[in-house]
């Protein structure tokens, strides 16, 4: 599918747009004051996806970011520490939050794809005493977006919740793309969820709604102290039902086909990896997003972008030797074979 000029958009999932039953349950949702927790689509939201991951208690947000943030405030006091990858989210995209809003110390791990291994994290964590800042939680993405869509193996996640476990830190799941693991890995997300006090997870990537992320916790208590930071953010709505009806369309609609995105992104990838091997390795290309490692050849980022973008189709350049290639539900297989018809023959071109 391209947009009415005729644009293959693979710069993000972000990018979708509702569709004709999703806007109708919009219009038709019931509607209430949210800040005094009168809105019965918001609450319907909340109660059905703290539901799907085994937890007792959810709140809607406008953003991924404000999820995040909300979140790792309930598992990390202030002047305390959390961990996390090198390349996480929380700490590449969003502003600076947990210092400026949480006063929360971050400290990074170079991972492999972003996937930080108990071996890696134990040495790093640290305990109050003389002077000591100490880790009181530790954060993961699922799936991964700077190591290109990567799952977290549920073994690898059981590993670490019980190591931190067994040292009183808590974990947090940026769960941004977490439904695209959940299909990619035929995981549930109850089973995912049952390993976190708090994730956050999107409905406005993958699943096609136009706003809004849902923070989940484990402790019913978190809740309203969950709400109080969220009005400190700015984030309380009023009449907002008509944005969790898309919400909730997105989760019980848009779940089950995120497989189509992945089978989308692993033929962008055969295809490109033919071209040349050290472009993209297709085995890595679990979910929708699909990086491309310009490194070995004569062309950067930004040139094969304004290449790509004057040829109607749209990646992100992510950095100089690299580009991002992400499926959703507004790319079928034609826009597929408009990508590779301009990503092709440019890409042959500048191969070493």
């Amino acid at each position: 599918m391209t947009d009415q000029a005729g644009i293959v958009d693979l710069r993000s999932d972000t990018v979708t747009r509702p569709d004709a039953a999703m806007r109708r349950a919009m219009a038709e949702a019931a509607v209430g004051d949210d800040v005094y927790g009168e809105d019965p689509t918001i609450n319907e939201l909340e109660a059905e996806v703290a539901a799907m991951f085994g937890h007792p208690a959810a709140l809607f947000v406008p953003t991924g970011t404000m999820g995040n943030q909300i979140a790792i405030r309930l598992v990390c006091p202030a002047a305390d520490e959390l961990i996390c990858d090198a390349d996480a989210h929380v700490v590449s995209y969003e502003g600076g939050g947990a210092a400026q809003h949480g006063g929360i110390q971050t400290r990074t791990i170079v991972a492999d794809r972003g996937m930080l291994t108990p071996d890696q994290l134990e040495p790093q964590l640290r305990f109050e005493g003389y002077h000591t800042v100490p880790t009181r939680a530790v954060a993961v993405e699922q799936t991964h977006n700077r190591g290109g869509g990567a799952v977290y193996p549920l073994s690898l996640l059981k590993e670490l919740r019980a190591m931190t476990s067994s040292y009183g830190v808590l974990l947090h799941c940026d769960g941004a793309r977490i439904w695209n693991a959940s299909v990619a890995a035929g995981v549930s997300l109850a089973d995912y969820g049952a390993l976190f006090e708090t994730l956050s997870v999107c409905l406005s990537k993958g699943l096609g709604a136009p706003v809004g992320s849902v923070v989940v916790m484990a402790d019913a208590d978190m809740a309203p102290v969950a709400r109080e930071l969220r009005h400190r953010l700015g984030g309380a709505m009023r009449q907002a039902g008509i944005l969790a009806a898309a919400g909730l369309y997105a989760v019980r609609n848009n779940l089950d086909r995120l497989a189509e995105d992945h089978a989308r992104a692993h033929r962008l990838a055969t295809t490109l990896a033919e071209v040349h091997p050290g472009l993209v390795d297709p085995k890595l290309v679990e979910t929708n997003i699909v990086p491309i490692d310009l490194s070995g050849t004569t062309i950067d980022s930004a040139t094969l972008a304004a290449h790509t973008r004057a040829n109607g189709v749209l990646v992100s350049a992510v950095s100089p030797r690299r580009v991002r290639l992400v499926t959703h539900l507004d790319i079928d297989d034609a826009a597929i074979d408009r990508a590779l018809d301009v990503l092709r023959p440019v890409l042959e071109q500048h191969v070493s």
